[in-house]
């Protein structure tokens, strides 16, 4: 996808991760929303550091770019420890992790992000490092081989997964406290798009803001992503004031309509409405129709499109619903997939189940 079809996607590049760290809260005080885990995590971190011992191990769980990433950097912060980054499909040999966890120092934080895409042998060394602090090195191959145990360090892991569901029993029960993220709400990412505009000195008044926060799908980083791009809308074709018109000007050339769907959400929608009349129709026929590959159409768009109400997974395949049709134009044939009138749904009060 091009840099302006991706921009409401919530999976980051490296780039992207270097824009967030600039707007990214540094204490829970600053984190918005998500208070239920904030105030959970905060009588974590107190009652440890009460004690002078790590807090327990810490699993954060939820669709990508909720926070997951900025709330553990902000316990390293709370903590005043210092915080190792890696990422499973980066541990690919037992040796790896080992190296990383004999070399952190007491009371560091390691963050595993995607740890549930991290190799078996190095899960299995990491059970004993949880619980003992204590790893077996193997030296050498077949009846010579030797097992050595190296201890490490109290450390306390968190690990960020999208997929808690991939998890296995063993290493889900070593983490002493889970959390799931929500999406925002609209209001939710109005206080966070203002925050983030006086971090980056971009003038912006109450209805631009709104306007943001309600096409950026209840994820932050698409909220801090579309406001960069209406900043620089605003600044080449304005007078750098981001306004409701200016907003609504800059969303519609970088094809983002009011409900956050982008041209690929709207392909998609169309292929099945003017292609195969509402479905039902298989993922791999439908990715053909749109010229994406089925993991893009699974994993990027149909999350929120089932969210906001517009498609349904059925046995026989994906069915366009009657407010797909509507949204799109469209009337509906009688008899369509979802034709009795419904409310709007809450698209934000929680997430979808892992895929």
């Amino acid at each position: 996808m091009t840099e302006a079809e991706g921009l409401v996607s919530a999976y980051a590049s490296d780039a992207e991760r270097d824009a967030e760290a600039t707007v990214r809260p540094k204490r829970l005080a600053e984190f918005v929303a998500q208070h239920r885990v904030r105030d959970q995590l905060d009588l974590l971190l107190r009652g440890a550091m009460g004690r002078g011992t790590p807090p327990d191990h810490i699993l954060l769980s939820g669709p990508p770019g909720l926070g997951k990433t900025t709330l553990a950097n902000i316990v390293a912060a709370e903590l005043g420890s210092g915080i190792r980054v890696t990422s499973g499909p980066a541990i690919e040999r037992s040796g790896d992790l080992a190296a990383i966890l004999t070399s952190l120092a007491e009371g560091d934080v390691l963050f595993i992000d995607e740890i549930h895409r991290i190799a078996k042998p190095a899960e299995e060394l990491l059970y004993s490092a949880m619980e003992d602090f204590r790893v077996d090195v193997v030296v050498g191959k077949g009846p010579g081989a030797t097992a050595i145990p190296l201890d490490v360090e109290p450390f306390t892991l968190i690990g960020a997964t999208t997929r808690s569901g991939l998890l296995t029993g063993p290493m889900r029960d070593r983490f002493g406290f889970v959390a799931h993220l929500d999406f925002y709400t609209a209001e939710e990412l109005d206080v966070l798009l203002r925050r983030s505009a006086r971090i980056l000195g971009v003038p912006i008044d109450d209805a631009g803001s709104v306007e943001i926060a309600g096409r950026s799908r209840g994820t932050p980083r698409i909220a801090n992503r579309l406001l960069r791009r209406v900043r620089d809308f605003a600044e080449v074709r304005a007078d750098g004031m981001v306004t409701l018109e200016v907003a609504r000007a800059a969303l519609r050339v970088y094809d983002v309509d009011d409900l956050g769907l982008d041209r690929l959400d709207r392909a998609v929608l169309t292929a099945l409405v003017d292609s195969f009349r509402g479905g039902p129709v298989g993922l791999s026929t439908l990715a053909v129709a749109v010229g994406e590959q089925p993991d893009t159409v699974e994993e990027v768009c149909e999350p929120f499109l089932v969210r906001a109400g517009l498609l349904a997974r059925t046995p026989r395949g994906r069915v366009a619903t009657e407010r797909a049709w509507h949204h799109l134009g469209r009337t509906p044939p009688n008899g369509a997939f979802g034709a009795a009138p419904a409310p709007a749904p809450d698209l934000f009060s929680a997430a979808p189940p892992d895929a």
